[in-house]
């Protein structure tokens, strides 16, 4: 899968997820070039900041888990480590 299908697959699962007010997501998979068990595994590694009522009264706990599980079906292909940041409006 392309560095771009990632990209959009990661994109889509959360927009579907929490319809979003913002969303930036940020392939960082060249900073960590040769790093253990990235090149065996084939997934990158990404940044995602994320703005969603969907966050509004959790703790940051509480939304990094709600991101993990929209995120889990694609720790085993597409993505090796994932950095979150969530905000409510």
């Amino acid at each position: 899968m392309s560095d771009k299908q990632r990209l959009e697959r990661i994109r889509s699962a959360l927009e579907t997820a929490f319809s979003p007010t913002r969303l930036s997501i940020e392939d960082d998979s060249l900073k960590h070039a040769g790093h253990a068990g990235s090149a065996a595994h084939g997934g990158g590694h990404f940044s995602i900041a994320i703005t969603s009522a969907s966050f509004a009264g959790k703790s940051r706990m509480q939304c990094h888990r709600m991101v993990m599980e929209v995120m889990k079906p694609m720790f085993s292909d597409d993505i090796h480590a994932l950095s979150i940041r969530t905000s409510a409006p």
